[in-house]
């Protein structure tokens, strides 16, 4: 059984991905270790978790200009998540994610994005429909 989630259109291309979530913030600048590709910033819910080729599923964007470059330059080297699902998205963080040509979605209709996808759900996000469909919760897992 899949569910789907409407929010604001998006950015970027449609992408598929195991979710990791955490009811926390996001600095692609000072949360990120964009070498080893792991959450580094210790006080962060997701510390030593990687975010490589994952749907990044959080609250809220922080950070300043340094967050859009940093997005294009995880991506060019192969060390980015899939995809950022946000409750709200700042538009610095918009502006990275279009330079980087990476799915960003925020503003979710039926609630906190947080607790709607769990970590380990297999996820479909559909930007320019503003959708995101979980289509798989039988599998979870976790993973560092």
């Amino acid at each position: 059984m899949s569910i789907t989630h409407k929010c604001h259109v998006g950015i970027g291309p449609r992408v598929e991905g195991r979710a990791l979530v955490a009811n926390d913030n996001f600095s692609a600048r000072y949360d990120l270790d964009r070498i080893k590709g792991v959450f580094s910033r210790p006080e962060h819910v997701l510390a030593g978790k990687s975010y490589v080729d994952r749907i990044v599923v959080v609250n809220t964007a922080k950070g300043g200009v340094a967050s859009a470059w940093m997005l294009y330059e995880m991506v060019s080297r192969g060390v980015a998540p899939k995809a950022l699902l946000l409750n709200t998205a700042n538009t610095i963080l918009a502006q990275g994610a279009a330079l980087a040509n990476m799915a960003l979605c925020d503003r979710f209709e039926d609630g906190d994005i947080t607790t709607l996808v769990k970590t380990g759900d297999e996820v479909i996000v559909e930007p320019g429909l503003g959708k995101v469909t979980i289509v798989d919760r039988q599998n979870r897992r976790l993973f560092g």
